[in-house]
């Protein structure tokens, strides 16, 4: 018996002395491991660094006028072949500037969508090989691929269900493979973004003019909005959530909306806005954001949102902590241009406000770059600004293979 117990606790002790073995050798094996994994994340922060700096440099070493070029999103002329119909001449007033204006990016209305699949494709690859040409960066290319009635691509990729109806008829996971789809037809034709999904939330105020562009309600909103947002922007094609921080029935294509819910009804009614940016955790970010024309009295009263200060840097970009491009909407809309704010006046107050991208229905922005030039060459702080915005718009180009640092 007494043999018995001392084979036993020979055993125990050989055993417990091989898992203390094993033990230390597996805490050696994570300690390593971990280590590498530090050596990783210290060499990627670094690179990354590294990366900011030659960014910023790369930034200051654009002439003003091309930075400024890159904080446009403009409209195009037909279909077919594409050309700049000015010169950065405009901007500077320096005549010897021949070299032709090439914006930050394009959006395509119906009428520029070409009538076949190949036809559109060399129109976009028109654009990219005159800016090639032209020694410019490489513009990104938009369009509204909303579905429903907004649905530029129809006779290219066929119907695309409203917002409305996806959220009606779909299941978040469905919606997801809908839009997929739907980004790598986009691809094929050339295009890097899509300035959608709408992220407001549809009430009696909003419904009539929004006519199902939304998802429905809040929950909805939120739901097939993150869908939708991952499903484009892991297929390379850049969203942009819209009209923040809302509108009402009143079309800002002709008149200025009014928002007069309290503080907390508003706060509650962007709320998809937020969730979409900063719970999309399982996704990422939208690339943009674009504002609307709207004014809210709870918040920043009298001023259109796209020109708040408040909405845009206070909340948006520094509460919220949203990262990417912010868009205007359309500083040509009457919105804007019939209530004291000409596109003139109307582009200096976006920068200030912190807007980063200026976007216009005209086939030229020459005049309102030029007050841009102007202001930013009496005013190092507003040319600061102007660098800010270029920056998000070089990284977002950058993360879709437009533009690449040497």
């Amino acid at each position: 018996m007494l043999k018995k117990s001392l084979l036993l606790m020979v055993f125990v002790l050989f055993f417990i002395s091989c898992k203390s073995k094993t033990e230390k050798l597996q805490t050696k094996k994570e300690i390593n491991r971990n280590k590498s994994a530090t050596s990783v994340y210290k060499y990627l922060q670094e690179w990354k660094i590294q990366q900011d700096v030659k960014l910023d440099q790369y930034i200051k070493s654009m002439p003003l006028e091309e930075r400024i070029a890159q904080m446009f999103i403009e409209n195009l002329e037909g279909c077919k072949n594409f050309r700049s119909y000015e010169t950065f001449s405009k901007i500077t007033g320096d005549e010897k500037n021949t070299k032709p204006i090439v914006a930050g990016g394009y959006l395509f209305f119906g009428y520029n969508i070409a009538p076949t699949v190949l036809e559109q494709q060399a129109f976009s690859q028109s654009i990219q090989n005159y800016a090639l040409e032209n020694n410019q960066i490489l513009p990104y290319l938009s369009v509204d691929q909303e579905g429903g009635w907004v649905n530029r691509l129809k006779k290219l990729t066929g119907p695309l269900p409203s917002q409305e109806q996806v959220a009606q008829n779909m299941s978040s996971v469905q919606a997801f493979d809908l839009y997929s789809s739907q980004a790598i037809s986009m691809k094929e034709l050339g295009f890097n973004m899509n300035i959608a999904p709408v992220i407001e939330v549809c009430n009696d105020n909003n419904k009539e003019f929004l006519d199902g562009r939304s998802f429905g309600s809040l929950f909805n909103t939120v739901e097939y909005g993150k869908a939708c947002v991952n499903a484009y922007e892991f297929n390379s094609i850049g969203t942009v959530i819209k009209h923040f921080p809302g509108n009402t029935n009143t079309d800002p294509h002709t008149g200025l909306p009014e928002i007069t819910d309290s503080k907390a009804v508003l706060l509650e009614a962007v709320e998809g806005f937020k969730q979409v940016i900063q719970s999309n955790a399982s996704g990422k970010q939208p690339a943009g954001v674009l504002m609307s024309h709207a004014r809210t009295s709870a918040i920043d009263p009298g001023v259109p949102a796209c020109l708040s200060k408040i909405w845009v840097t206070d909340i948006l970009r520094n509460e919220w902590g949203y990262e990417g491009i912010i868009f205007s909407d359309d500083i040509f809309m009457g919105a804007l241009a019939d209530n004291g704010y000409p596109p003139e006046v109307a582009v200096v107050k976006a920068v200030e406000a912190g807007i980063d991208s200026i976007m216009t229905s005209e086939k030229r922005f020459g005049n309102q770059a030029k007050v841009l030039y102007n202001k930013a060459k009496a005013d190092a702080e507003f040319e600061n600004k102007i660098n800010t915005s270029v920056k998000r718009i070089l990284k977002y180009k950058i993360d879709c293979g437009l533009f690449t640092l040497e």
